[in-house]
């Protein structure tokens, strides 16, 4: 059974920087055909915040564009998302998702970020 865990979400203020990880337990992200992070705040639809393949194709949504970026290290079995210029739309539950060759989608329970003066 492949889990993720996602580590980094925290209190920050508004401007600041955050660095989300994620990490699969009994599995391998170097297998993984894409990851992403998605988010949700309270009252809020699941909203896609970034993706990226295992030919680091990425994409992100139009309002992080330039403040985020997705990267991953296979040989550390990590998924990262480098999150700079933080807003307070930005607080939301973050979680990781790792889609297999076979489709097959497993997500992390989720880190909260909250962004806040």
């Amino acid at each position: 059974q492949v889990q993720l865990v996602e580590s980094g979400g925290g209190l920050v203020q508004p401007g600041g920087s955050l660095r989300l990880s994620c990490t699969t337990r009994g599995g391998s992200i170097a297998t993984s055909v894409a990851m992403a992070w998605y988010r949700q705040a309270p009252g809020k639809e699941r909203e896609l915040v970034a993706s990226i393949s295992s030919a680091d194709f990425t994409r992100y949504a139009d309002s992080v564009k330039g403040r985020f970026r997705i990267s991953r290290d296979n040989a550390k079995n990590m998924l990262y998302l480098q999150m700079n210029s933080l807003k307070p739309e930005d607080t939301a539950v973050y979680r990781c998702k790792a889609t297999d060759r076979y489709f097959v989608e497993y997500w992390g329970q989720g880190t909260q970020v909250t962004v806040s003066s």
